[in-house]
């Protein structure tokens, strides 16, 4: 079960579904793994929703295949995943490989939380799309979501 961080919503269409403005980001904060430390990961979350984009977040403890399921059910753009518990690498290996599976490639990938920068490549090789350093701003944060995002042409 995803945890919603509270955001300003648009009206409900007739499917049901929430409508957003096409240039609202949305992305899904994620702890993946036996990682039990979400504190960065919530204030992420806060400085997103903050700058305006729709933000969920997952909760503890969640596996790859969890992870990349409520983002496709979320219909996010970007998947934003801390880890602090050094298990970086098999862990978004596992996530590139349960988006590709899913034919999810289009939800980009960000990484976050106490990443080593020789690890960089191994991340990137998996399916990442940004690496955020664990000591960055909160404008870089936002900033490279949203430069993600137009990259893709949506925005």
């Amino acid at each position: 079960m995803t945890e919603a961080i509270p955001t300003d919503q648009g009206p409900n269409t007739d499917s049901g579904s929430v409508a957003r403005p096409s240039d609202t980001i949305r992305v899904l904060v994620a702890k993946i793994g036996l990682d039990g430390h979400d504190r960065g990961a919530k204030i992420v979350a806060r400085i997103l929703r903050d700058a305006g984009m729709e933000v969920v977040y997952t909760g503890l403890y969640k596996s790859p295949g969890e992870v990349v399921g409520a983002a496709i059910q979320e219909d996010v753009d970007v998947i934003g995943v801390s880890l602090l518990s050094g298990s970086h690498v098999p862990l978004f290996r596992e996530l590139g490989r349960c988006l590709r599976e899913q034919k999810a490639e289009h939800i980009m990938v960000v990484a976050g939380g106490v990443i080593p920068e020789q690890d960089y490549a191994s991340l990137w090789d998996s399916g990442v799309d940004a690496i955020v350093p664990q000591e960055a701003r909160a404008d870089l944060i936002v900033t490279t979501i949203r430069n993600l995002v137009a990259a893709r042409g949506r925005l």
